[in-house]
């Protein structure tokens, strides 16, 4: 088929990667503007920018995919494919190529609508999620489902690896799918809108944890937040020094264990397992201030937790 591909973010690039490699026509490629990022602030390609210069296709950058005159964007293709791009489509772009727009989203639709499926999946403690192939609509993932792969979370598998296994799985999806919608052998199926729930983009404001919460609870947390926004916390020695702390990954040491005069919420118990509202979490990897991902054990012993420290909620001078 001749396709149109909108994307931006590394979610977006094995499904560029796979449609050219599996010999379809990407007439065009469009991303968001290149940013500054880093601590350098230098202007870095979008990955799907980079991917597309590396495979000689064309690439158009753009703020506003509406702003642009779809005739001459949209020229020859026969279909849009969507991933991670990050603007929405209006109705005159919607009805620009013949078959429409379809969008790869990671989540089960109609499960996770919005922004940050696949964290708030793993926040919201599922055991299975995937990816969706749907017909983009004015509404926001609203669209008729043409196909969609389940696959298992694994209790330690943070956002960011999640990320990357959904990626691939939703690369594999369209170029299955494709062909399908091309030979009429798929039927769509419309949502259960009964059955939608909302997956709002997450903010830095997010990257906390509350330690009342079950271990079960503060674990799903920690995963689903990671790499971004974190959850950021302070750790306090005895001698009330306190350090940040990014919590990376982490397991549920025990399900029962109450709170107690002696053991409140985010103190360090002797084996440096920490109490939560029920239960006690065992941290496997963090990230100090200025510092890389570490395994806990390498923090801890650099600084021979034990009781009474503690982890805390972080402050902004720390």
């Amino acid at each position: 088929m001749r396709i149109a591909f909108l994307g931006t973010g590394d979610f977006a690039v094995p499904a560029l990667r796979r449609l050219h490699a599996a010999g379809h026509t990407l007439v065009v490629v469009i991303s968001q503007p290149d940013r500054a990022a880093g601590r350098g602030r230098a202007v870095q390609p979008t990955p799907v920018r980079a991917a597309a210069l590396e495979l000689g296709l064309r690439h158009v950058p753009t703020a506003d995919i509406n702003g642009l005159p779809p005739a001459d964007l949209l020229s020859g293709a026969d279909i849009g494919v969507v991933a991670a791009f990050g603007q929405k489509l209006g109705p005159a772009l919607l009805g620009a190529v013949p078959r429409g727009f379809v969008n790869i989203h990671g989540s089960l639709l109609p499960k996770y609508r919005g922004a940050a499926p696949y964290q708030w999946a793993i926040l919201s403690g599922e055991t299975v999620t995937g990816v969706t192939i749907f017909q983009l609509n004015e509404r926001w993932d609203a669209g008729s489902v043409w196909a969609s792969r389940e696959t298992p979370i694994d209790p330690r598998e943070t956002a960011d690896e999640l990320h990357d296994r959904l990626a691939l799985l939703g690369a594999a999806a369209i170029v299955d799918v494709l062909p399908a919608i091309a030979a009429g052998r798929l039927e769509p199926q419309t949502q259960d809108a009964q059955q939608a729930t909302r997956a709002p983009k997450l903010r830095k404001s997010d990257g906390y944890v509350d330690w009342s919460a079950t271990a079960a609870e503060v674990v799903r947390r920690i995963h689903g937040l990671w790499s971004w926004p974190a959850v950021a916390c302070a750790y306090v020695g005895r001698d009330q020094r306190r350090e940040r702390l990014l919590l990376a990954r982490a397991e549920v040491a025990d399900g029962v264990t109450p709170v107690s005069q002696q053991w409140r919420p985010g103190a360090f118990h002797p084996d440096r397992t920490i109490q939560a509202g029920i239960g006690r979490v065992r941290l496997l990897e963090v990230k100090p201030a200025g510092k890389s991902l570490m395994p806990f054990a390498a923090f801890a012993n650099g600084r021979a937790i034990a009781p009474p420290d503690r982890l805390d909620a972080p402050e902004a001078d720390i």
